[in-house]
């Protein structure tokens, strides 16, 4: 489980079709085989892990249906994709509850400046776009964000300067494709409605 926190800044070293290996800046004493780590929003194994002079290399072995419904299988050497360790017993939520299950992937369709902040709209698929709502909470490529207005399969965002920092979302530009999981709390009050009809 992960809150949409991003806690690092990866990058991919190697893509050989499902296999990638990610440089972090994690110590790679602190991660554990067979750990979960949020890779731009999709919850991933560690299979392996090698240290390096300024944190670890790891590889991931990622399947062919994860490949498919997410950004994955457009991962390249030099990508650089957000990164959130697992949630512990007693860490803060300080965004949403994230499961690393990607529902599909979203296009940005616009930025612009809003102040000092970035003003952000997002095309969704057809099939999720009843799932985003304003003021609700939604994962962009793994960052836990606040809906700003919801038009059709159209919805916004603002972006902080400090979360264009710390995170990928600085070198996004339109055009863009991101992986997208809505809360999780939507998905399942729409399949209570489902079942009541």
């Amino acid at each position: 489980m992960f809150t949409g926190i991003i806690t690092g800044i990866g990058r991919v070293v190697a893509a050989d079709g499902g296999r990638f290996a990610i440089g972090s800046d994690y110590p790679a004493a602190s991660i554990a085989l067979g750990a979960s780590i949020c890779h731009d929003g999709v919850c991933l194994t560690v299979t392996s892990i090698e240290p390096e002079d300024a944190g670890s290399r790891y590889t991931l072995d990622v399947s062919n249906e994860t490949l498919s419904l997410t950004t994955l299988g457009e991962w390249r050497s030099g990508r650089q994709i957000n990164l959130e360790r697992a949630l512990k017993a007693g860490d803060e939520l300080g965004g949403h509850i994230v499961s690393g299950h990607v529902d599909g992937v979203a296009r940005i369709v616009d930025i612009r400046p809003d102040g000092e902040s970035h003003r952000l709209t997002f095309k969704a698929p057809a099939a999720l776009a009843p799932f985003i709502a304003p003021k609700g909470s939604v994962a962009l490529d793994g960052t836990s964000l606040t809906v700003n207005e919801v038009e059709g399969a159209r919805f916004g965002v603002n972006l902080i300067p400090h979360t264009l920092t710390v995170t990928t979302w600085g070198g996004k530009k339109p055009g863009d494709r991101v992986n997208i999981e809505i809360d999780p709390l939507a998905r399942y009050v729409a399949r209570l409605l489902e079942m009541r009809r």
